[in-house]
């Protein structure tokens, strides 16, 4: 029997090993030091909130203890980020709850469920948005919001695409070996469009440049920016108009 190796095994490990802490912040961009923070995501308190692609589930342990939500699910597929996730922050239970899943299975089985989901360079960069986008539509409460982060251009300064298609990007296998992935990063119209085909409306797009041009391996990682994009359902799943 194959299994499928686990490519994010490695990714989080470093700072887990340095930083225990529940942070103090949440933030958008990919440098994790700048632009807006969970203010994008509106009122919090007494929500229902669910992070797609979790990660290690450091935002969702920061909207936990600083924001006074009902709920944060953190959801990840991946079991090596299930497993720094738990050891980090179990202890924020029952208000943090960190699911190990898929996110479109973890959000069919979810219907009207949440006010608030998010993903920060998590499940949405990483699923075909086609498959992605529709369920959150169903998972959330009339007036219930997705909000995510994700690259424009590539971390390589490959343009987005200008359709919806995948480019692979370096990954290792958890025994070292480099390998791809598949990540979708798409110009705004791009985004725009599939968010609307999947029943959202009210549609917003941000992009914020990363000025210190940090490095990808050995070379510079050029022009590198975050996109930001909301959209909100309304009653039973209807869009906003």
């Amino acid at each position: 029997m194959t299994t499928t190796p686990d490519l994010w095994h490695h990714y989080g490990r470093a700072h887990t090993e340095r930083d225990r802490a529940v942070p103090g912040a949440f933030r958008w961009t990919w440098g994790q030091d700048d632009g807006p923070g969970a203010e994008v995501l509106g009122e919090l308190r007494g929500r229902v909130v669910g992070g797609l692609g979790a990660g290690a589930a450091r935002q969702a342990a920061h909207l936990a203890v600083h924001h006074e939500p009902a709920r944060v699910v953190a959801v990840d597929a991946s079991p090596a980020p299930y497993e720094l996730g738990t050891g980090l922050f179990s202890r924020l239970a029952p208000r943090l709850l960190i699911v190990r899943s898929d996110a479109v299975c973890h959000l069919e089985a979810a219907r009207n469920t949440y006010d608030v989901l998010y993903s920060v360079f998590g499940a949405v960069d990483f699923t075909d948005p086609r498959t992605l986008l529709p369920p959150p539509a169903a998972a959330l409460r009339p007036g219930g919001r997705l909000a995510f982060a994700t690259l424009a251009p590539c971390l390589n300064s490959a343009p987005a695409q200008e359709d919806v298609m995948a480019a692979g990007v370096p990954a290792k296998t958890p025994e070292g070996e480099e390998t791809t992935m598949r990540r979708w990063v798409l110009q705004d119209q791009v985004w725009v469009k599939a968010l609307d085909a999947a029943g959202f409306a009210g549609i917003t797009v941000d992009t914020f440049r990363d000025e210190r041009r940090p490095r990808v391996g050995s070379h510079p990682a050029g022009d590198r920016r975050t996109a930001l994009l909301t959209g909100l359902v309304g009653r039973s799943g209807i869009p906003v108009r």
